[in-house]
């Protein structure tokens, strides 16, 4: 294992089977269990071992894929989406308009629309950026997403913060 601080701008949450309205979670109780090498490659995109058991459970083993098949994805996933250039390196937090996080990831990726990402936020701080994405993994609209996004007018998005 290598040492020193691990960088994240943004952390890949999860990747989950998406109805027109609402998801399946929890499909196969016990989940089938992961192998720690699985768990240590994703370190770099999931900087937390429990938040991918926990994606795996609650959200893997809705997909229909094998552990590898399904965290192979999110990988491919996380590829197909650039972050804007001015939102990966921050050193101090930055006040932002949700609406502008959200034009530039649409114009940082061709294809994506409005009504395929939603800026989440909590009473401050930007708290997470839903993408919609197809099996396929090419930008998707997803009206149930984005209608809960963000309705502040400003908030703060963190710094990079190391492991």
């Amino acid at each position: 294992m290598q040492c020193g601080a691990r960088p994240y701008s943004f952390v890949l949450h999860g990747l989950w089977p998406q109805y027109e309205k609402g998801f399946p979670e929890n499909c196969q109780q016990p989940s089938p269990r992961l192998y720690r090498g699985i768990v240590s490659s994703m370190l770099d995109l999931m900087p937390a071992p429990h938040l991918i058991y926990n994606e795996w459970d609650k959200h893997g083993t809705c997909s229909g894929l094998s552990p590898s098949a399904y965290f192979d994805t999110i990988r491919k996933a996380r590829a197909a989406i650039t972050i804007p250039p001015a939102y990966v390196s921050l050193q101090q937090p930055l006040t932002v308009a949700p609406r502008a996080v959200q034009d530039a990831f649409i114009k940082a990726n061709s294809g994506l629309t409005p009504n395929g990402i939603a800026v989440d936020c909590d009473r401050k701080r930007l708290t997470e950026i839903r993408i919609c994405l197809s099996k396929d993994l090419k930008f998707h609209d997803c009206p149930e997403v984005t209608k809960c996004a963000c309705r502040r007018d400003q908030v703060i998005m963190p710094p990079v913060r190391g492991g």
